[in-house]
């Protein structure tokens, strides 16, 4: 690969969508190497390589901490075992695959949660209470007795 494959650390940054700090941190860190440094000093990087950050940002907004990122990104060839790369990249993507698949689960267990509150919302728009604290902000139900869905009772 030649220097003119690559591109500075700058052109990389906007490509990935993050900043130099960022970048550089990640380096600090272990996720991301570069693949040149120049004579002066000056990171390479190839441009395939913005995709390493959207997986290290992906996996930071499911919640892994940057030590586990780490461990799941830092898949690198030993000796040239090519089969020992493939099972530990297979695992970092199933495992993965697991996290969002958790997650997705979380996020309709909440969007459950928010339609079962807007439905109940309908039902408050017929009654002549307003929530406060001489009725314990409607908590229970003064029509149903029911308690209130939670995100009702966060916002009453």
């Amino acid at each position: 690969m030649s220097k003119q494959d690559l591109i500075k650390i700058g052109e990389f940054a906007t490509l990935a969508g993050t900043n130099l700090r960022t970048l550089r941190y990640y380096e600090e860190l272990g996720l991301l190497k570069p693949t040149l440094r120049s004579d002066g000093g000056f990171r390479y990087y190839r441009r395939a390589s913005a995709q390493r950050v959207a997986m290290i940002r992906d996996l930071q907004e499911l919640g892994l901490p940057l030590e586990r990122i780490r461990e799941i990104v830092g898949i690198q060839p030993k000796d040239g075992d090519r089969t020992a790369l493939l099972q530990r990249v297979r695992r970092a993507l199933e495992e993965h695959q697991l996290l969002l698949a958790a997650h997705l689960d979380a996020l309709k267990a909440q969007q459950g949660r928010l339609e079962t509150a807007l439905a109940k919302l309908k039902d408050c728009s017929c009654c002549d209470e307003l929530p406060a604290a001489d009725n314990n902000f409607c908590d229970p139900c003064g029509s149903t007795g029911e308690c209130l869905p939670e995100g009702l009772r966060a916002l009453f």
